[in-house]
């Protein structure tokens, strides 16, 4: 079942995080819109990752189904830290650096700030 619960989460992590890169395709008018679409799955994967944790500190393994469908399994799809490594990479081959470094920056600034101001108290 556990497995299942990662497989499923998965599999609708990574869709959700297709969707949000399509839509960031069609709504922005900049030259990054694909940076815009992973940093924004990966920052709501920080938030949702952020609440799972906290309603999972202190419960018993009755809910361990649910914790790998949400953690490993929604969190590990939606998030990606490696095509927000590749995107960065070609942000610094095409010559972009300030905007690799901002991206780099921001991302890990503002992640591992959500996942702090969230969960800060009940971690």
């Amino acid at each position: 079942m556990n497995v299942l619960a990662i497989f499923i989460g998965g599999g609708l992590g990574s869709l959700c995080r297709f969707g949000i890169s399509k839509l960031m395709i069609k709504l922005t008018a900049t030259n990054f819109p694909l940076v815009l679409g992973t940093f924004i799955s990966n920052m709501l994967s920080c938030i949702i990752i952020a609440f799972a944790v906290v309603y999972f500190t202190g419960k018993t393994s009755e809910n361990m189904v649910l914790k790998l469908f949400i953690i490993t399994g929604f969190c590990g799809g939606f998030s990606t830290f490696s095509t927000f490594s590749l995107e960065t990479f070609v942000l610094l081959k095409h010559g972009h650096y300030t905007v690799a470094l901002m991206n780099v920056v921001i991302s890990v600034i503002v992640g591992v700030s959500l996942i702090f101001f969230i969960a800060k108290n009940h971690a």
